[in-house]
């Protein structure tokens, strides 16, 4: 199936690793030009090249896409706010885990500026000029924690809920979606990425068990029976940035192998 989007441009944030760039190789192998942002410049790079061996345009801005500076340094390079970008996946590292009473007001900041303020940024500087043009497609990743909050993930819950609220709205409005302009959420459970590993690697510590019986209790609980990889991922943004998903919008599409027990 051709989703029409050969020589569409796409931002994609967090694409050196794991969701983020499974979402940039998905939309490079659909023929997109790729402008691909993340705070490492040599982990950056590498994916840049290997991204490039799909024949597009790969350009790359080495900067935290949640500071103005960062989000600058993105339209310096794409010649003005949302003036080259037909596709935008949002994506920025969740909050740290903890007990809530531990958390100060700059917690509760910082999570709100990057898993809420900064998406809501990047769809204002955007959205506009995708309608004036008549295509758009705006996917957030957010967290499976959106559908089934995590007791110790209290600060990604509540600003990816915060975001995930704001996109209901903005998602409907008809001077975007009957232009051609649309809004959705990918909420992904658990993946094969560093920031499970991590996860893995920091309750082994704490608990004494070995990593693979922590790995093999957290599979457990997936009817999949497996973690997912970013490169299924990536094909399911692909596919919500398509042509064929123009009726598509206000939606959180949630990702994780069966483990949400719920019917709705």
């Amino acid at each position: 199936m051709d989703f029409g989007l050969k020589g569409k441009w796409a931002l994609v944030g967090g694409a050196s690793k794991g969701l983020g760039l499974g979402c940039a190789q998905a939309l490079a192998s659909e023929g997109c030009h790729l402008v691909i942002v993340a705070r490492r410049a040599d982990v950056l790079e590498e994916a840049a090249q290997a991204l490039r061996a799909h024949g597009t345009t790969v350009l790359t801005v080495a900067q935290d896409i949640t500071t103005p500076e960062g989000r600058q340094a993105v339209w310096q390079v794409a010649g003005g706010p949302g003036k080259a970008f037909d596709i935008v996946v949002t994506n920025a590292g969740g909050p740290p885990p903890g007990d809530f009473r531990d958390w100060a007001r700059e917690d509760w900041i910082k999570a709100v500026d990057a898993n809420m303020l900064t998406p809501i940024e990047l769809i204002k500087a955007t959205v506009d000029g995708m309608a004036e043009r008549g295509f758009g497609r705006i996917v957030n990743i957010t967290s499976s924690s959106v559908k089934a909050p995590i007791d110790i993930l209290g600060l990604s819950n509540g600003a990816r809920s915060g975001l995930t609220g704001f996109v209901a709205g903005v998602a409907r409005n008809p001077r975007l979606v009957a232009r051609n302009v649309t809004l959705n959420n990918l909420l992904p459970g658990s993946f094969d990425t560093d920031r499970i590993r991590a996860t893995i690697t920091g309750a082994a510590k704490k608990t004494g068990q070995s990593e693979d019986d922590i790995r093999a209790a957290r599979i457990k609980t997936i009817p999949a029976g497996r973690f997912g990889n970013p490169k299924e991922f990536g094909e399911a943004c692909a596919y919500l940035c398509s042509q064929q998903a123009a009726y598509i919008t206000g939606q959180n599409l949630l990702i994780d192998g069966g483990a949400y027990p719920g019917t709705y």
